[in-house]
């Protein structure tokens, strides 16, 4: 296990904001995972586990603790119950993957085409996009219990995934290092096309393949500046910065009259039994903040309005105020708090 000291995070994120860890470790092996929670607890220091860098922000104080990459790679395939399991290192980038599924004509991850970040991750927070979330694949996740140091299978149930959530970010936050993760995919399925850009792209057409689909969510993402590209300013981003609402009738209806009294309708689809969800996006622009709003070094994307930017030269207190502004605007004219989706780091 090599221990590096003082290693710059911002340039391991692609919002590329924040300070240093104090400590820094990348763990390739699950031994190595487990020797370097050790290594945090022998110098009584917190321990944070660093992804992909593609859904968190880094306070400019850093970390002060130990920050662990999990880079453990390889796909491994086997058939089950009609099924074919693909076995993956948590440290694999996530859209070779899915390049990896589709180009074995499997379908159950199509749709999460060109989300940035590592395999590691998805399961945290229940990854999802146009139609599509890990959940609905993930057979188990293998993960260090950092309880006492024992690596576990934790099945689908265990996992208890919701709306971009799971155990790993609620109720057991901080205690499991996911180390591989297991999915379950559709050998010669039919590609998810319901979401409404996708069915917008095939207007017209009877039927799209999987690699139609991926080609298509690549190109609508990278339409928005949600596809990374190397000089795409709008691209310093964690991508989409607040979660949708899931609000209860009661919560929707005053919602909607507050909409109705501004001549407004707002957009939404039935969601987790009689709760309905709510596009972040909509209140984030119908609060003032439009598509390429900003001011300085922090601003809205030209191109996604639920994207906060770093135009350059940010840091990361500018994109937190700027996050606070918005949320007390939407809270203050339509009566939602939103919540953040990425994880604010050392704050």
């Amino acid at each position: 296990m090599n221990v590096q000291e003082n290693v710059p995070l911002a340039p391991l994120t692609t919002f590329k904001v924040g300070g240093p860890a104090r400590y820094f470790v990348e763990a390739a092996t699950n031994a190595e995972a487990a020797e370097a929670v050790q290594f945090a607890r022998s110098k009584d220091l917190l321990l944070f586990v660093l992804g992909g860098g593609s859904n968190l922000v880094v306070s400019d104080a850093g970390w002060p603790g130990v920050v662990l990459k999990v880079a453990v790679s390889g796909i491994d395939e086997r058939s089950e119950n009609g099924k074919l399991l693909f076995e993956v290192g948590a440290g694999v980038e996530w859209d070779k993957f899915v390049a990896r599924a589709v180009e074995r004509n499997c379908a159950g991850v199509e749709c999460l085409s060109g989300i940035p970040g590592s395999v590691g991750g998805t399961p945290v927070q229940n990854v999802g996009a146009y139609g599509q979330e890990v959940a609905e694949t993930i057979e188990s996740v293998q993960a260090l219990d950092t309880k006492d140091g024992q690596i576990r299978e934790l099945c689908t149930e265990a996992c208890g995934f919701s709306y971009r959530t799971s155990i790993f970010n609620t109720s057991e936050r901080g205690r499991y290092i996911i180390l591989r993760v297991t999915y379950a995919l559709a050998p010669g399925g039919a590609p998810r096309v319901h979401y409404a850009d996708l069915k917008r792209y095939f207007a017209g057409r009877e039927a799209a393949t999987l690699a139609e689909t991926r080609d298509a969510v690549r190109r609508i993402r990278a339409g928005k500046s949600m596809l990374i590209t190397p000089g795409d300013e709008d691209c310093r981003s964690a991508g989409s910065f607040f979660k949708n609402p899931v609000l209860s009738a009661g919560q929707f209806a005053d919602l909607a009259g507050r909409a109705k009294a501004k001549n407004l309708e707002i957009p939404s689809y039935p969601a987790l039994d009689a709760q309905k969800k709510v596009s972040a996006a909509w209140l984030v622009e119908h609060s003032g903040f439009a598509k390429g709003f900003g001011f300085g070094r922090v601003g809205i994307s030209r191109k996604h309005a639920l994207a906060i930017v770093n135009r350059g030269e940010a840091t990361a207190a500018d994109v937190v105020a700027f996050k606070e502004q918005i949320q007390e605007r939407v809270e203050d004219i339509w009566g939602i708090r939103l919540e953040p989706e990425p994880v604010l780091v050392g704050f």
